[in-house]
């Protein structure tokens, strides 16, 4: 290889490096720093590995086979591999950006010194040991081939080596997070500690945890609405619901006029709720749902069930008076109940506080509250659908509980707005949308089903790119899920290709017509073709999940 290539081959081999780190570190970023889903990814994008076996491949027979003809079109072969990757790494516009924080930082500095205790073991070989370690590879490649070894021995072993960096990239990604995982740790141990000391610093804050399958961030805000009218109030912002998320919130925002503190807890594995509770110990409690949810990670319904309710075992073990409000509306719930003095809320009976009377409108709905202590009151809302009558309920309930009366509360609700991507409604002209982008999940993509069915007299189309994250169940949830959309949607468009499979089959089998379901490749696309579709009439656009880059 002449010295122009060997050039341009070193700036390709670095700019592939460079470039491919970036989007693995991104990918893994996606995926929570979590193994389980970041090898779910890889294992979806098998030809991008692939791409990185065969330049392994080319580069070790074409140095193998040494100065001769053959070898040098190896070589060359190895180079329009690095070109290859180049193209497929160039950062594209990415639906949640590529984020360089302090851990990403850290990551790139192991690559960094990985790379160079390669680039140290290479050298060494190369004028030390490359004859032994060499001959191991002569004597395999001889075994299974009839290639002429003229390659030198010395110069093959150092190649292998810094082929291998670029020939295993993926794999480097996640081994550089295993070696990070104990200085990953002792950082978040300190800031874990930081916040715990502000929080003793504060004995008069009343903390309030928020967990669920699905509804959460809804009633979040929604109770933060309700308990300003009478209180200074902190929340977790957007969705601030993972431990470290939780400890910054409390480190960047809390000050000593804070009365309450709304802390919404989120989970994917079991114990993920203790170890938010751990942190914070919250005085009091709302469980906004159970249902099947990241069952990748949960494994099993109970699962859920029982990491859903060591919310209100923290609030027990803290207090005996502490506030515990369940959503009585939901079956999970009900059946499995195993805490004492839970006060239910929703439009079912039975529950403690109860919605009566809803009427639902395309603007939302009114409907009339009984406390327990016979206290009534008649409310309206700007949220659609019935789920957010139940999650509005709930609201009132803890807010009325501590203090602020019904007629107050009122006017809070009328003021309510629907939570970012959580159903809510968005105008254009003769087009509305329901952007319900954020986390779909079987119950959630029922309930905004429901919400887009009560749009009569409009052209209903559903855009979505299937659910994830629902374990063995996945494909059967989807395809329920297209049975589902068959009775409430006029047109589906599905976006993707694998997760979208399931949910076809299903609207098919409900007797939908095939001359009006979609399927699109990218999002894009399908927005493009949703505006496109000659209603004759008003349409409303139902969102539902927007699946992050790892996942298409």
């Amino acid at each position: 290889m002449n010295t122009f290539l060997l050039i341009l081959y070193f700036a390709a081999y670095i700019a592939v490096t460079v470039l491919g780190l970036r989007y693995y570190t991104h990918m893994l970023q996606l995926s929570s720093y979590q193994f389980q889903g970041y090898f779910r990814f890889l294992r979806s994008k098998p030809h991008r590995y692939g791409l990185h076996v065969g330049f392994l491949c080319v580069t070790i027979i074409g140095g193998m086979l040494g100065s001769n003809k053959l070898g040098s079109a190896f070589r060359i072969l190895s180079l329009l591999f690095l070109i290859f990757l180049i193209f497929q790494y160039i950062p594209k516009p990415a639906k949640k950006k590529f984020v360089v924080t302090k851990r990403v930082q850290r990551l790139f500095v192991t690559y960094a010194v990985l790379f160079l205790i390669l680039g140290v073991i290479a050298v060494y070989l190369y004028f030390t040991g490359g004859q032994t370690i060499s001959s191991i590879f002569i004597a395999t490649s001889k075994s299974v081939s009839n290639f002429t070894v003229e390659g030198s021995k010395k110069r093959i072993a150092a190649g292998i080596i810094f082929a291998s960096f670029v020939g295993l990239l993926p794999l480097v990604t996640a081994l550089c997070n295993l070696i990070n995982k104990p200085i990953e740790k002792r950082v978040n141990d300190w800031f874990i500690h930081d916040a715990q000391r502000m929080l003793q610093e504060h004995p008069g804050l009343r903390i309030i945890g928020i967990t669920g399958s699905y509804g959460k961030t809804s009633v979040k805000y929604y109770l933060w609405t309700l308990l300003s009218e009478g209180f200074r109030v902190l929340m977790t912002p957007e969705s601030f619901n993972t431990p470290m998320g939780v400890v910054r919130t409390i480190r960047e925002q809390l000050t000593p006029m804070h009365e309450i503190f709304i802390c919404e807890m989120g989970a994917r594995h079991v114990h993920d709720i203790k170890e938010i509770t751990d942190i914070v110990h919250p005085d009091d409690g709302i469980l906004t749902s159970i249902g099947p949810q990241h069952l990748e990670t949960f494994h099993s319904i109970e699962n859920i069930i029982d990491t859903k309710y060591e919310l209100f075992d923290a609030v027990q073990e803290k207090s005996r008076q502490g506030l515990k409000f369940a959503n009585g509306d939901n079956e999970l719930i009900r059946n499995n109940m195993r805490h004492e003095n839970v006060v239910l809320y929703g439009v079912s009976e039975g529950c403690d506080y109860r919605a009566t009377e809803v009427k639902y409108s395309p603007d939302g709905a009114s409907f009339k509250v009984t406390a327990p202590n016979g206290e009534e009151a008649e409310f309206s809302m700007k949220l659609l659908g019935e789920h957010n009558v139940t999650n509005v309920v709930g609201a009132i309930a803890m807010a009325h509980t501590m203090g602020i009366p019904m007629t107050k509360l009122k006017m809070a609700v009328r003021r309510i707005t629907p939570a970012p991507h959580r159903q809510e409604l968005l105008k254009h002209g003769n087009v509305s949308i329901i952007d319900d982008a954020y986390n779909s999940n079987p119950m959630g993509a029922k309930m905004a089903l429901d919400t887009l069915s009560k749009f009569e007299g409009s052209v209903r189309i559903l855009v979505t790119p299937g659910m994830v994250e629902l374990g063995e169940k996945e494909a059967e949830y989807n395809k329920e899920f297209g049975r589902q959309a068959a009775d409430a949607a006029d047109y589906i468009i599905l976006v993707g290709a694998d997760h979208v499979k399931p949910i076809k089959e299903g609207a098919l089998e409900a007797g939908f017509s095939e001359d009006r379901l979609f399927v699109k490749t990218t999002l894009k696309e399908a927005t493009d073709l949703m505006y496109e579709i000659d209603a004759g009439k008003p349409k409303v656009i139902l969102l539902e999940n927007d699946l992050p880059d790892n996942y298409t």
